[in-house]
């Protein structure tokens, strides 16, 4: 006769606790990034909408942004570490295949009860990782779980690729996700195209690297316009099926969180979703650049911090990017 196994039971719910967020000190304009490509300030707002982004200090790691901003979302929660269960970290530019970040950030933390793993999903990685966050709340594998964005894209671009250069930044955004005695974060609605893998991709692997002598670093190399119409395409219908299996109307949002891939796909995104104009929309790319995974609790973080967004409302949230990947979902902000 087999023995009966005890299952474990979590919370009803699942919510977003809490956000932090780090921007490393030193801004990039994009004078100084045209130094070295053939471009203009003016040609770089029109395609992109940024005006300048944020590059870590040559001694800052992935996992130095990572715990800064987990710190601040920690603080902010109002929970002790030790119940904190599980450290997601969502990131492409950790410069190690192995250990994780996510268990160095952990032990930085004081969370050296918690289990610790990274993602690798590029943009739409924090994504991801809060719905992992919240179906372990609702699992009983964790009562809290940590979720970090962090890139430190910065070591891994080609400053005189002219469709790049300008694009990418440094940063990191946490959440803190928790019980919930009512529904706070909606089903997610994610995917992976992995035929456009080439869309978004590297020069070469490390493999390569190694074993051909270069002569040139690893770097990110993009296809714009493939990436440009997939995202206009498709993103937007992710959109609204996430904002369908939630329940929700565009007309009740009180924010609309994208990736801060580029300002025309965010305006196309808008456009195509109908988000009536008392929806404020995140355009933190303006004055962060594009920060992949790091992105979308960045923004949300400045749209809260500013009041631009309010505590409690209601926010469609998604992030896509190399793989191709998305996941997008509806939740209460914190």
């Amino acid at each position: 006769m087999s023995a009966t196994i005890t299952a474990s039971v979590g919370a009803p719910f699942a919510r977003i606790m809490s956000v932090g967020a780090y921007r490393p000190e030193r801004i990039v304009t994009n004078e100084e990034i045209c130094q070295r490509i053939d471009s203009t300030d003016e040609w770089i707002r029109e395609r992109s909408g940024i005006i300048e982004r944020r590059f870590a200090a040559p001694d800052e790691s992935v996992v130095d942004m990572a715990t800064a901003a987990a710190t601040v979302a920690l603080e902010r929660s109002g929970i002790a570490i030790d119940q904190v269960g599980m450290v997601l970290l969502a990131t492409v530019t950790h410069p190690y295949q192995t250990p994780s970040a996510a268990a160095e950030v952990a032990d930085r933390l004081g969370a050296i009860q918690a289990s610790a793993m990274d993602i690798s999903a590029a943009c739409a990685g924090f994504c991801y990782g809060v719905a992992l966050a919240s179906d372990m709340v609702r699992a009983g594998s964790a009562r809290y779980v940590v979720v970090v964005g962090v890139e430190k894209l910065s070591d891994w671009v080609n400053y005189e690729d002219r469709g790049t250069a300008f694009l990418f930044s440094d940063g990191a955004g946490a959440v803190v996700i928790g019980p919930s005695d009512e529904p706070a974060i909606g089903p997610v609605v994610w995917g992976a195209d992995g035929s456009q893998k080439d869309a978004i991709t590297m020069t070469q692997s490390l493999i390569d690297y190694r074993d051909n002598g270069g002569p040139i670093f690893p770097t990110l190399e993009m296809q714009g316009q493939q990436v440009f119409r997939w995202a206009v395409g498709e993103m937007a219908k992710a959109s609204q099926r996430a904002l369908d299996v939630a329940g929700v109307a565009a007309d009740d949002l009180d924010a609309f969180i994208p990736h801060q891939a580029n300002m025309r796909i965010t305006d196309a995104m808008v456009r195509a979703l109908k988000l009536p104009e008392h929806v404020p929309v995140a355009r933190d790319i303006a004055y962060t650049g594009n920060t992949s995974a790091a992105s979308v609790p960045l923004a949300m973080d400045r749209m809260l911090e500013s009041g631009e967004a309010p505590h409690g409302g209601t926010a469609l949230l998604i992030g896509f990017g190399a793989g191709l990947v998305y996941a997008a979902q509806v939740v209460t902000l914190p």
